[in-house]
C-alpha cells in the first residue's frame, strides 16, 4: 500500500542473512528484470549503493548483515516506441544535457550528485517528471545545474515539474534513453507508468 501523507513507511529490522545485496541503480534493475523474466515472484533485494539507496538514506558501505530499514517501492514501467522495460530509480531521455530536450521521469530523488527531484517519494504511487524545455538557453542550464545538488533548482519557468501516476512524451526528434544509468536505445514517444509496491528493499 502506498505511502500516505503523517503516516509512518518502513520499519527498522535486522537484514536477512541470505538476501541478495546489489551494490548500484543498475543492478537493482537487472535483478528485477531476471525476476520478470523468469515469472518467480518479486523476491527482496538489499541496496548497497546507488539513487535510490541514498534516497531512502542507505547506501553506506558494511550496512549489510546489519540493522536497515525495509520498506516497499514503487517501480517505472517504461514503454518506448514499443519497447518495454523497467526501471528502479531513475529514466532519462536526452541527447546532452546542454542543449535540446532533457526529460527526466523520476522514482528516487536523486541522480548522481544532483537532488534533482526534491519532492519525491519512491513509494508515492507517482512518476516525478522533470522536463527540461528544449529553449532553455546553456547559461540557465548551468546555473540550473549548480543547483540541482542541494535541489534548489526548481521552480523555474523553463524546468516544467509535475507528479502523477504515469506520464508520457513525444519529442521533436529521438532522444537517447537511460534507464538506471544504463543506455538503453533511443525513441521519439516514452511512456512511464508507476507500478506501486512493487518491490520490498532493505537500505
Amino acid at each position: 500500500m502506498t505511502i500516505r501523507r503523517s503516516e509512518p513507511w518502513g520499519e527498522l529490522v535486522q537484514s536477512p542473512d541470505f538476501v541478495r545485496v546489489v551494490p548500484t541503480d543498475r543492478a537493482a534493475r537487472e535483478w528485477v528484470l531476471a525476476l520478470r523474466e523468469s515469472g518467480r515472484p518479486m523476491l527482496p533485494v538489499a541496496l548497497g549503493g546507488g539513487d535510490m539507496a541514498r534516497t531512502l538514506g542507505g547506501g553506506a558501505p558494511g550496512r549489510f548483515p546489519g540493522m536497515v530499514m525495509t520498506a516497499p517501492i514503487d517501480l517505472l514501467r517504461v514503454v518506448a516506441d514499443g519497447r518495454t522495460t523497467w526501471a528502479v530509480a531513475h529514466v532519462v531521455a536526452r541527447r546532452s544535457w546542454r542543449s535540446g530536450d532533457v526529460w527526466l521521469a523520476m522514482n528516487a530523488q536523486f541522480l548522481g550528485v544532483h537532488d534533482v527531484a526534491p519532492r519525491s517519494h519512491p513509494n508515492d504511487g507517482k512518476v516525478d517528471v522533470v522536463h527540461v524545455q528544449p529553449e532553455m538557453p546553456l547559461r540557465a542550464r548551468l546555473q540550473a545545474r549548480t543547483r540541482a545538488r542541494t535541489g534548489t533548482h526548481l521552480p523555474h519557468p523553463q524546468l516544467h515539474a509535475t507528479q502523477s501516476a504515469f506520464a508520457t512524451a513525444a519529442f521533436r526528434r529521438p532522444l537517447v534513453i537511460w534507464v538506471d544509468g544504463v543506455r538503453w536505445g533511443t525513441a521519439s514517444d516514452i511512456t512511464v507508468t508507476c507500478e506501486p509496491d512493487a518491490l520490498t528493499v532493505y537500505a
